[in-house]
């Protein structure tokens, strides 16, 4: 059975993290993830990429510690790297891509959310933050760099420095999480799912969010002159394609445009 379980319909691939009883990443996982975030970037018609977990009690509880106390520094440094890359991989695809966090979502499992564009959690859960530095180590998959990107170099490292765990609401005050919904855990995979295909065609122009995202993603790590210039060459792209003629003569016509992602 698959570490990551994918599945591809209506638009969206939602892909499951599925490892009892906490979702612990390990090597085999990361490449698991890797190659789904592959196949859903090929995937014409896939428009949205949902990240959930299995289970309502972990959405992810980091790296597999027993695995990591048992390996060498060789290993260790190959494995964050590769979970970097894994990671990065996610964050550069040109397509939305909305974590569903329900239960505990610490260490590393709060930096594999953090590479997604937007995250949704359920309220009352369980808790996130970002604890390594109790085990005498920093936050080593992104969380030191996309977490100041997130909330602020200050807070940022009040919060890994303190190594504290707090609520979802807590995530939602800081923007750490962008939403915060109070359902039950059927209800919430169902609301996250509707929401998601909200970006999906004919109801969104799935291909223009997705190049505002790296719009956003690639410009913030590049000069005002040159995002502007990256900024050009994404709209020009648009331009070229089938979603902006539509809502250009949809806007002209005073009708609702549907959208076709391409």
């Amino acid at each position: 059975m698959s570490l990551v379980r994918a599945e591809h319909r209506d638009g969206l691939a939602i892909l499951t993290l599925d490892n009892a009883p906490a979702n612990c990443y390990s090597y085999e996982m990361m490449q698991a993830l890797d190659a789904a975030v592959l196949a859903a970037r090929f995937d014409p018609e896939v428009h949205v990429i949902v990240l959930e977990s299995s289970g309502a009690k972990f959405f992810c509880a980091g790296a597999d510690i027993s695995m990591l106390q048992g390996a060498d520094p060789y290993f260790k440094y190959n494995f964050c790297l590769h979970a970097n890359e894994t990671l990065m991989r996610l964050e550069q695809t040109p397509k939305l891509v909305i974590a569903a966090i329900e239960g505990h979502c610490v260490g590393g499992g709060l930096e594999v959310a953090m590479a997604a564009d937007l995250r949704i959690a359920r309220a009352g859960s369980g808790k996130c933050g970002l604890p390594e530095v109790k085990l005498g180590v920093l936050p080593g998959t992104g969380g030191t760099q996309r977490l100041v990107r997130i909330v602020g170099k200050a807070k940022a490292i009040e919060l890994m420095a303190e190594g504290d765990t707090f609520d979802f609401a807590r995530a939602g005050e800081l923007g750490l999480f962008n939403q915060v919904w109070e359902e039950d855990s059927e209800g919430f995979r169902a609301r996250v799912l509707a929401y998601a295909k909200g970006f999906t065609p004919p109801h969104a122009a799935s291909r223009a969010v997705g190049l505002i995202k790296r719009a956003c993603q690639t410009g913030a790590e590049l000069g005002l002159q040159d995002a502007l210039a990256l900024e050009r060459e994404l709209q020009q792209r648009l331009f070229e394609g089938e979603d902006a003629r539509e809502g250009l003569a949809a806007y002209n016509e005073k009708r609702k445009p549907a959208f076709s992602g391409r």
